[in-house]
């Protein structure tokens, strides 16, 4: 008789459970859990266990913006086509993936941000690490950008085209959370008009061809 072995039982990723119990019960009660004890005693966990990959609430918020960005740059970089972009289709396509990916949790993002806006002057504490993140991303793709020329080197303003375009997230993010037209269509008419605003005035203008034309002049006297 063949000697059969018993299946281990795969092994539950405990952080990823975490994250969408707590995006479930804010589905469902609209507010997040009263306390990390009666939160893991649903869940049939340990106390421990759920301080062992987060310190509070707000880091399991941290940790699902930083999971959407995550996806949403894997599926880049998982397309051929995505590496031979210019910087510019490159930004474009990150929003219109990302928006895709925000779909997922929509209902989610709206109990937490929809009647309540993102403040546009303080960041909540749950996003600084997908700023972070961002941030990095963004940088190689206007590097990219300047070395090609599409972008131009300005003295301190350079430095802080990378701010810019964040803000510019976040307010594609406040546009598509106010979007009721039917398949987000004005939110990807908002991307294509701000994504091409930010890199006509990032790029080489008129101003930069008269003071560069102002240059030679001078240098040639």
């Amino acid at each position: 008789m063949e000697k059969t072995t018993a299946k281990k039982p795969a092994k539950v990723d405990k952080r990823a459970k975490i994250m969408e119990a707590f995006k479930g019960y804010i589905l469902e009660h609209g507010k997040s859990p009263a306390s990390v004890f009666k939160f893991t005693k649903e869940l049939k966990m340990k106390e421990a266990d759920f301080y062992a990959f987060f310190s509070s609430f707000t880091s399991v918020k941290k940790a699902i913006w930083q999971r959407i960005l995550q996806v949403t740059l894997e599926a880049l970089e998982s397309q051929e086509v995505y590496h031979t972009y210019s910087s510019r289709e490159k930004l474009l396509a990150f929003f219109y993936t990302w928006i895709e990916e925000l779909k997922h949790h929509r209902s989610y993002l709206l109990v937490l941000y929809g009647e309540h806006q993102l403040p546009s002057r303080s960041l909540p504490q749950e996003l600084k690490g997908f700023r972070s993140d961002f941030k990095t991303y963004i940088q190689g793709v206007l590097a990219a950008g300047e070395e090609t020329d599409e972008i131009a080197k300005r003295p301190y303003l350079s430095d802080k085209y990378d701010e810019a375009i964040w803000l510019q997230v976040m307010f594609v993010f406040r546009f598509w959370v106010k979007d009721q037209s039917d398949g987000f269509e004005k939110t990807d008419e908002a991307i294509e008009k701000s994504v091409n605003l930010a890199f006509d005035l990032m790029g080489k203008s008129a101003l930069d061809t008269f003071v560069d034309f102002a240059k030679f002049l001078y240098q040639s006297r």
